[in-house]
């Protein structure tokens, strides 16, 4: 692994890319700043609807100092999660993409916002990633408590009527 921080992170994405050289060349000249990456190398992505991705988030932060890399698009419709390579294959969940071997992704330069995606954690550079069991029991807890905030409003209507 190479360095750490911006520049480590940069080379540590570009490591994956057919070309390394033009790839962090194109992506620090290009306006857009992205880079089509290919998955299944170095990581895998984990692609979650938003809605489910950010409580999804708060447990996992909760339950590591540092996850893995985190992307989002600009709507907050879909959340990508960096697993290690291999668990795009092996995942078996409803609502959940995976991004492995043989498929590629937008990625913005470390730090930019760009290309209608943003880090919400950026690499470090060290290639930390997000444990897949830690992030599926992050996932159950977040469904979890996305299940009880319906129930709650449900129940706030019944007291409603009874009124």
């Amino acid at each position: 692994m190479t360095g750490s921080g911006a520049q480590g992170a940069v080379e540590w994405l570009a490591s994956v890319a057919p070309d390394p050289e033009a790839c962090r060349w194109e992506w620090e000249r290009n306006p857009l700043g992205i880079a089509l990456l290919p998955a299944g190398r170095r990581w895998d992505v984990l692609i979650l609807p938003g809605d489910l991705g950010y409580p999804t988030l708060d447990v996992l932060t909760r339950l590591v100092d540092r996850p893995g890399p985190v992307l989002a698009d600009f709507g907050d419709s879909r959340m990508g999660f960096f697993v290690p390579p291999g668990t795009a294959a092996r995942w078996l969940g409803t609502g959940v993409r995976g991004a492995g071997r043989g498929t590629w992704i937008v990625v913005p330069y470390p730090g930019r916002a760009s290309g209608g995606m943003r880090w919400l954690i950026p690499p470090d550079g060290a290639g930390t990633l997000t444990d897949p069991s830690l992030l599926e029991l992050a996932m159950h807890e977040a469904a979890a408590g996305m299940a009880d905030r319906p129930g709650d409003a449900a129940e706030e209507d019944r007291e409603d009527e009874g009124r």
